[in-house]
């Protein structure tokens, strides 16, 4: 039985590790949410009497490594344990074993990569005027779809091009990842037995926040549960204050609605303490919250004088020159790079502002997921193997490099090549031993790729669905690199800089709001807190959307906090951006600038 030491959690985390039914667990900012959902895992884990899987459904591929290595970190056996995202989820165990029952999917089928899906609605797109591959973003329901774009007089035309894009990909048998709910969920609604045989095969199942979860995903987790009838139990958990993915379809679901469509008892709980931030952050970002939450000051940053600053009265062509003199500021108080967080609400914003910043510090690194240099689609074959090339071989890095190296293989399994004579310790001796004297990235991993290739006896020419993986990982990476060299990134094609990707985080982050949710940086610097950013234009509620956005921010802070709402920002021709509302009208006994 997995035990710790009663220091390692507090009741709250405590009762939510050892309570015996399901839960529906609020956590709250710096609550420890992640370390009482490893706790709970792993006692869970502990716990099994027959071969039942534990399920983890995360947000993101990096919060499921980040689980997993905690799990490790504890000594507890996850032989019985699965973790990934939803799209992960329903590939693994639904699509996978039971497409064959699907006349769109029995006959093979690929998963296109973000790039290669813009790509092809850049394509459709071009005949129609003032209609971009954004304006095409829509997601899966239990009915069809939904449009992300809420400009109704671009609808017609977008259903079109969506016609047209859907019909492309059936035709040459690809999906995307929205298309990947859509089957798992027809699948399990058309053949009833497939969530009765997973309600068999798992023991529990733990979804990570959960307010950013859509409707037809809570729809495929609660068959799975009902048709159990209480013998899967389920942990779900998240904070409905930071539910900023609505325009994508998610939604924080209330625990009776959970409940009822579950169809077992679950209890709620919450995690109420704030472990991160100081007491005068709690109390600010606290004006910004939507549903009732209790927060009280906790951790050893609770009595910081923290400094909480809002900015109205700098210039756009000024910004910059703020931003630096915040970070140094910073950095002469003993805040450390990899604790400074440069934040804006779109990529947009943050292309020059990094360029700048790179500029006007050189002694400095910045690091943040914008800046990943070649495709980061996660499930592509290549990307999985890049992992293990960029990465040194050390004794730190073994387990997670084992696991990367026992994914590679099973995707070489599912790809037909036989793999009876390679383990997770051969193949990465084989990855060692390689030897590319090369300084471009891209050309670097051109030829290790060969070079392993041909250490594995494997051929591409015979192996199709390997090729088109490569293709798919070279044309988007390719695509990626011009576009952040345009943008300033000069040195972005260094391998010595590929290899930085898969390192701890070294340098100042530069992220979005979005980019950054989950993270916790001593002092947070955010600008371009506009109306018509902050919330951005389209939205539907733009009230909720700014509160939760400006939550979200200012909730990632430890110790200071600085705002900035740039004047002179120029809004195409309907003039200048003005300062978010909601942040205007905030009463805060700010800190001077």
């Amino acid at each position: 039985m997995f035990a710790w030491d009663p220091r390692d959690l507090n009741p709250e985390q405590a009762a939510a590790v050892i309570e015996p039914s399901s839960i529906f667990l609020i956590a709250c900012p710096g609550s420890g949410k992640t370390r009482t959902l490893t706790y709970k895992i792993a006692y869970e884990l502990s716990r099994r009497t027959d071969k039942r899987i534990v399920v983890a459904i995360t947000y993101t591929h990096r919060a499921a490594d980040e689980i997993q290595e905690r799990i490790e970190d504890l000594g507890v056996d996850t032989s019985g344990l699965w973790i990934g995202t939803i799209h992960a989820f329903c590939l693994e165990w639904i699509l996978k074993p039971y497409g064959i029952y699907s006349p769109e999917l029995a006959h093979g089928y690929r998963v296109i990569d973000p790039h290669d899906r813009e790509r092809l609605l850049e394509r459709l797109c071009a005949p129609y005027k003032g209609i971009t591959h954004w304006d095409c973003d829509y997601y899966v329901t239990e009915t069809g779809y939904q449009l992300g774009c809420v400009d109704p007089g671009k609808h017609h035309i977008i259903h079109k091009i969506l016609k047209a894009y859907f019909d492309e990909l059936s035709t040459n048998r690809q999906i995307d990842f929205e298309l990947i709910l859509w089957h798992a969920h027809n699948l399990m609604q058309d053949r009833a037995h497939i969530a009765v045989l997973l309600s068999r095969v798992f023991s529990y199942i733990l979804v990570d926040e959960y307010q950013d979860t859509k409707q037809i995903q809570y729809t495929l987790v609660t068959s799975i549960l009902r048709a159990g009838r209480g013998q899967t139990k389920t942990l779900i958990v998240g904070d409905p204050n930071q539910a900023i993915y609505g325009s994508l379809g998610g939604y924080a679901m209330q625990a009776q609605e959970f409940r009822t469509r579950a169809g077992i008892p679950i209890k709620e709980l919450a995690l109420s303490l704030n472990y991160r931030s100081s007491d005068r952050i709690i109390s600010y970002f606290s004006n910004y919250s939507v549903h009732a939450t209790k927060i009280n000051g906790a951790g050893k940053y609770a009595k910081f004088p923290s400094q909480v600053t809002y900015n109205q009265n700098v210039t756009r062509s000024d910004v910059h020159d703020e931003i630096v003199r915040l970070i140094r500021a910073s950095l002469a108080n003993g805040h450390s790079p990899e604790n400074i967080c440069v934040l804006a609400p779109q990529w947009v914003l943050l292309a020059s502002t990094t360029r700048k910043l790179v500029t006007m510090l050189p002694d400095q690194q910045f690091d943040g997921p914008g800046l990943v240099p070649f495709s980061n689609n996660f499930d592509n074959f290549w990307f999985k193997v890049s992992k293990i090339l960029l990465t040194d071989s050390s004794p730190t890095l073994l387990v997670k490099r084992m696991r990367w190296a026992n994914d590679i293989i099973k995707d070489l399994d599912s790809f037909g090549i036989d793999t009876k004579t390679l383990t997770p310790r051969s193949l990465l001796r084989e990855s060692n031993a390689l030897t590319v004297d090369e300084t471009d990235g891209l050309r670097y991993l051109d030829q290790a790729f060969n070079e392993l290739l041909e250490r594995l006896d494997i051929s591409l020419e015979i192996h199709p669905t390997l090729l088109a993986h490569r293709e798919a990982f070279f044309s988007s990476s390719a695509a990626r690199i011009d576009r952040l060299q345009k943008e300033g990134a000069t040195y972005i094609n260094q391998v010595s800089f590929f290899k930085k990707v898969f390192r701890e985080r070294t340098g100042i982050t530069v992220s979005t709001i979005h980019g950054v949710k989950g993270a916790e940086f001593d002092v947070v610097i955010a600008f371009g807190l506009l109306e018509g950013m902050v919330p951005h234009f389209n939205e539907v509620n733009g009230h909720v959307a700014a509160s939760k956005l400006l939550y979200v921010l200012s909730s990632r802070a430890r110790k200071n906090l600085h705002l900035i709402s740039e004047s002179g920002r120029q809004k195409g021709r309907y003039g200048v951006y003005t300062p978010t509302e909601l942040l205007a009208a905030c009463l805060f006994n700010y800190d001077p600038n």
